[in-house]
């Protein structure tokens, strides 16, 4: 419906597999002739926030004032948060187990929530709040407010997965500008070839549904 009446439209995906509609919706917008990189995003946010709140709990620092950036995509391990680039920086000293530990509970983040509701609902308040912070942050950068960067998982050449998430430059025009990945630490490095594989196959099997249907 919006590939054909609303073509113009900056799209945000939030549905899940998020790693898997974005591509069914960029081959939608093909099949259309209305694709248009710029404006098709997938919803990481709420990766972004949980990796705010859990490192701000362990580092000692508000949570407020952090900024962590999420990279890859949107399901266990192709969530990689990258605490090593966290500001501000930890006003304690954080170990190799606890990184560890940081990770993987952003990661399971939504398995977390769902046990604690004994089953019978899901984040779906945080994923709300997630999607306001996104939806403001889209709308800034098309009423022209300079510097607004956010994660989110786009068509992207920053590695050789077509899709992929990491902090983008929001603008008039959707994405202004796809930033890189920045210095990684070793345990970042590792976590980013695990999650490629992951992430590859579900990219193509959200290309192959789109094609097949």
């Amino acid at each position: 419906m919006i590939a054909k009446y609303c073509p113009n439209a900056v799209v945000n995906m939030i549905s899940n597999p998020v790693n898997s509609t974005v591509p069914i919706a960029s081959e939608v917008f093909k099949k259309a002739g209305t694709y248009d990189e710029k404006k098709l995003f997938g919803m990481t946010t709420l990766d972004v926030v949980r990796a705010r709140t859990f490192f701000a709990g362990k580092a000692k620092v508000p949570v407020a004032d952090v900024n962590v950036p999420v990279v890859g995509g949107h399901a266990g391990i192709t969530i990689l948060p990258l605490f090593s680039q966290a500001t501000p920086a930890s006003n304690v000293a954080l170990s190799a187990d606890e990184i560890t530990a940081l990770t993987k509970r952003t990661q399971d983040g939504g398995t977390e929530v769902v046990e604690a509701k004994a089953g019978k609902g899901s984040a779906t308040l945080s994923m709300a709040y997630a999607g306001a912070l996104f939806a403001d942050a889209c709308l800034k950068g098309l009423n022209g407010v300079p510097d607004v960067v956010e994660c989110t998982f786009v068509q992207s050449s920053i590695t050789e997965l077509p899709f992929f998430a990491s902090k983008v430059r929001l603008g008039k025009n959707g994405v202004e500008e796809v930033l890189g990945l920045g210095a990684l630490s070793d345990f970042e490095k590792g976590g980013l070839e695990k999650l490629k594989l992951e992430l590859k196959s579900l990219i193509e099997k959200g290309i192959k549904f789109a094609k097949e249907n």
